[in-house]
């Protein structure tokens, strides 16, 4: 039998350990989340991208009665960069939710299966940002791959 292992590391920083460009998006993220549109789950989330070009685009998530029908924030933002800047690379992108909870506001499978195809498609990776707004606290890992080690990506199809 073979092992198969992958390290993951993520650090943690205070509010005020953050840099100029990450406490930017801790301002985008909060003045976004009211935006958000979670009348079923009661679960506001938002999610903001530094693109490379110094502009921000946030998102929030939007729900639907017919609940497979809306979209979470994170990929929000993701397509609307796509669609307004698709050559420009994603520098950092960060997440918060409005309720308070007790563990850091991970994106969801969904999610992190989106930000590694926008991550595979440039040549630097994402610096991803969980802030718990509540805690005053971020947890930073550099590269999707710290939260998605085995993400699907175009190369696993093969030849086409």
């Amino acid at each position: 039998m073979k092992e198969l292992k992958k390290e993951l590391l993520l650090e943690e920083r205070s509010l005020d350990e953050l840099s100029k460009d990450q406490q930017r998006l801790v301002a985008a993220l909060e003045q976004s989340l009211p935006n958000a549109y979670a009348p079923y789950s009661h679960f506001p989330v938002s999610a903001a991208l530094l693109l490379a070009n110094g502009n921000i685009i946030t998102g929030t998530n939007q729900e639907n009665a017919a609940y497979p029908s809306g979209l979470c924030a994170e990929r929000v933002a993701l397509f609307h960069k796509g669609h307004q800047y698709p050559d420009m690379e994603i520098v950092r992108m960060a997440v918060t939710v409005g309720k308070e909870i007790e563990t850091f506001p991970f994106p969801c499978g969904a999610c992190l299966q989106v930000m590694a195809e926008f991550q595979h498609r440039q040549t630097a990776p994402i610096e991803v940002m969980m802030y718990h707004r509540h805690k005053k606290i971020a947890l930073l890992a550099v590269g999707v791959e710290q939260l998605l080690p085995f993400a699907f990506i175009k190369e696993h199809l093969g030849k086409t």
